[in-house]
């Protein structure tokens, strides 16, 4: 397994996901996310640089592996009602929230296996 890349997030993302781990039972994809949030850089909101993922920004990835490129609006789980909008409880969500541009993560996908993973571009 690779090392992860440094993240940030700002604290509106950060305060708004713990009150909503904070509500729901836990599972593997929370224990995910809240893993992710720990290891994150806080920063005020004014100052996240703009190519960062947060919630709600539109972020364009790519699977190393296969080089096949992605679109999703990074979304809480209620709001994922379509095909374009990714839950952050996902293993993808939780493994993009507070990414750059040009930053690469290892994917955990089924069976146990992984693929790297590249943002793009990312848009608020």
């Amino acid at each position: 397994m690779l090392t992860k890349p440094g993240i940030v997030i700002s604290t509106t993302d950060y305060d708004r996901l713990y009150i909503m781990l904070d509500k729901l039972p836990g599972s593997e994809a929370t224990a995910r996310l809240a893993d992710e949030l720990e290891r994150a850089e806080i920063l005020d909101p004014a100052k996240m640089p703009a190519n960062v993922v947060t919630m709600h920004a539109t972020v364009m990835f790519t699977l190393l592996s296969t080089q096949k490129s992605f679109t999703y609006k990074l979304v809480y789980p209620q709001e994922a009602r379509s095909a374009e909008l990714l839950s952050i409880l996902t293993p993808v969500g939780s493994a993009l929230i507070g990414l750059s541009v040009g930053q690469e993560i290892e994917w955990p996908m089924e069976r146990n296996r992984s693929t790297l993973v590249r943002i793009d571009k990312v848009v608020q």
